[in-house]
């Protein structure tokens, strides 16, 4: 692999653009956990990826909702009986069988992945504004590259169907 030579002269290796994403990723784990502490009902991350899911799909079968986000479907309905009881969820017979039962935000799950999401929006964006112009276009570059070796999906922006700009075809999702 080509090394890269900074403004500096400096010589980025592989190793030295890992660990600038790892501080980069600590730093967005930070401002996730910020952002979901600030939420009321204490929603853990797991349960707020389930919100997610359940914003971006609408109502969803137990069973799915568990494949979508890899984890068995006894631990899916721990989360879901979790995010009832916070007022995040609730459970609906599926019309089209009424043997099924589907889950779905309530109005203030809604507002919780809305509040969160902006939440980190704006603290992202604060810290993008501190940036230079020219520093800011090479972090869109950079991130663009990185976003596309992991087959990531670009966010589609405000009124976008993922709020976190994850697809659930996205690896996030398919790792969740």
């Amino acid at each position: 692999m080509p090394e890269y030579e900074g403004p500096a002269g400096a010589v980025d290796d592989v190793n030295a653009v890992t660990r600038a994403v790892l501080t980069a990723s600590r730093l967005l784990v930070a401002v996730s956990a910020r952002s979901l502490a600030a939420v009321e009902e204490g929603v853990t991350l797991p349960q707020f990826r389930m919100l997610v899911v359940l914003s971006t799909r609408g109502a969803t079968k137990l069973v799915a909702l568990a494949d979508l986000l890899q984890v068995a479907p006894s631990t899916a309905m721990r989360m879901v009986d979790r995010l009832i009881a916070a007022g995040l969820a609730h459970r609906q017979v599926n019309p089209d069988n009424r043997r099924e039962t589907l889950l779905q935000l309530t109005d203030e799950g809604r507002r919780t992945v809305e509040d969160v999401t902006g939440r980190r929006h704006t603290e992202i964006a604060t810290i993008v504004e501190r940036l230079a112009p020219h520093q800011r276009t090479a972090l869109i570059k950079a991130l663009t590259a990185f976003n596309e070796a992991g087959g990531e999906p670009p966010a589609m922006g405000d009124a976008q169907l993922y709020p976190l700009g994850w697809s659930l075809d996205s690896p996030v999702m398919r790792e969740a």
